[in-house]
């Protein structure tokens, strides 16, 4: 199922992200999805700290993870409308995949957070990468669910923190192009 792509050049200039709730099924394969987290295991890694790790939620998890973010949302929200409610609901059910990338940080290295943050940021784009090279979408999304100390909590021990939630799938229709930062506006020379 990968893309026929001239090279891999073509593969990293055709990559777009797919809006979630736009895929739908077929999404990765068991295999084909550890053939995508072993490409993401696959990001520099000052200190070979491996500062992250993913977790798979399954199609039957998923309900679970709908009442998760219905509670944490109650609790954060106690006001919430049936709008807000669905929307915890349509966050956990869109797309037939759904890994969870988590920072997690080693505390006691030499290598500043920093760095292990920006080696999270690097394995969720392998991940995008890879599910696109396997003819795939993926899309990455944060808002409230990353936040929520509850969630957080369901998902990570108490120094890591939620960098994204990645669903796959196949896209419904096709992806649009968007429009892209202008070059001569965000690449210079250095002339000082």
């Amino acid at each position: 199922m990968f893309n026929d792509l001239s090279s891999p050049l073509s593969l990293l200039q055709t990559r777009r992200s797919g809006k979630p709730r736009d895929l739908i099924a077929p999404g990765p394969d068991a295999d084909q999805l550890r053939t995508i987290l072993d490409v993401a295991l696959r990001t520099p890694d000052h200190g070979k700290l491996a500062p992250w790790r993913f977790v798979i939620v399954t199609a039957p998890q998923r309900a679970k993870l709908a009442t998760l973010l219905e509670d944490a949302y109650r609790a954060e929200v106690p006001g919430a409308g049936r709008a807000e409610i669905d929307a915890m609901h349509q966050f956990a059910h869109q797309a037939p995949t759904l890994v969870v990338a988590l920072s997690a940080p080693v505390a006691d290295s030499k290598i500043p957070l920093w760095e292990q943050q920006l080696s999270v940021g690097a394995a969720a784009m392998n991940l995008l990468h890879a599910a696109h090279a396997m003819g795939f979408a993926a899309g990455w999304l944060t808002g409230w669910p990353a936040y929520a100390p509850a969630v957080r909590d369901a998902f990570a021990t108490s120094n890591e923190r939620i960098a994204g939630f990645i669903f796959i799938g196949t896209p419904a229709r096709p992806l649009q192009e968007r429009p892209r930062p202008d070059y001569d506006k965000i690449v210079s020379v250095w002339d000082r």
